[in-house]
């Protein structure tokens, strides 16, 4: 069993490198994904996203 962890700024950048990864592998493969998504703010104010996956797969 082997884990990918993927984390971006964007949902959208986050689609697209899980997407790209998950394309690499077989589907019989792919165990799991678990996604999360953090807020914070910077020392501005301003809202800082961090959109995360974990994705389970056997190697």
């Amino acid at each position: 069993m082997k884990v990918a962890l993927f984390d971006e700024e964007h949902e959208k950048d986050l689609e697209k490198e899980v997407n790209r990864f998950l394309s690499s592998i077989d589907d019989e493969q792919l165990v799991d994904i678990k996604f999360s998504v953090a807020a914070s703010c910077d020392s501005g104010g301003e809202q800082v996203y961090c959109f995360s996956a974990m994705v389970m797969y056997r190697a």
